[in-house]
């Protein structure tokens, strides 16, 4: 599960740019990249493509169409917000291998009116409350979880830091809790 504001999948492949993980992760994850970064030691791809779901993207992400043709399912904060969360969870679940996932959330996902110390904030993104929502549906089937792109130099008093932490106490703390 893809939990991110941005498609993140920039690769060799249909850029000559590509020198960031961070915007290339889900691309080197399904095996798109370079072998150093998508198949370290043999072991790539690490996710297969057709089990993998990507969600929170905006509408115009360069690389949008490309990811809808690669990976299983592609729901942008649009369609999020126009199926449902509940629906949305049923459909990502549906993608995901039974036995459980990988769940990455790049809190860049957020709108940047909630959270705005993010490298890359792009307007149309989530609310907290339908983050938490998404994450409680998500997290009992979760194997484990990271969380990327907080930046703490763009919130020099922690105020978005407290709600970031509130946000993932909520929706995270049924992690792994259906796998048991």
């Amino acid at each position: 599960m893809h939990v991110d504001g941005h498609t993140d999948f920039r690769h060799p492949g249909n850029s000559d740019d590509c020198a960031s993980v961070a915007g290339e992760d889900l691309a080197a994850a399904v095996g798109l990249h370079w072998p150093d970064v998508s198949d370290i030691d043999g072991a790539g791809p690490y996710f297969d493509p057709a089990r993998t779901a990507h969600m929170g993207c905006r509408d115009d992400d360069a690389e949008l169409a490309e990811v809808r043709a690669v990976v299983g399912t592609v729901l942008p904060t649009s369609e999020w917000r126009a199926r449902g969360t509940a629906a949305v969870v049923d459909a990502l679940q549906t993608t995901a291998d039974a036995a459980g996932y990988w769940l990455q959330v790049d809190v860049d996902v957020l709108d940047p009116t909630v959270m705005p110390a993010v490298d890359s904030p792009d307007p149309g993104g989530s609310t907290a409350e339908e983050l938490i929502e998404l994450l409680r549906g998500l997290a009992p089937r979760a194997v484990g979880a990271s969380v990327t792109v907080y930046d703490p130099d763009l919130d020099p008093d922690g105020t978005h830091a407290h709600l970031l932490a509130d946000v993932l106490t909520a929706g995270l703390g049924d992690l792994g809790c259906a796998l048991q």
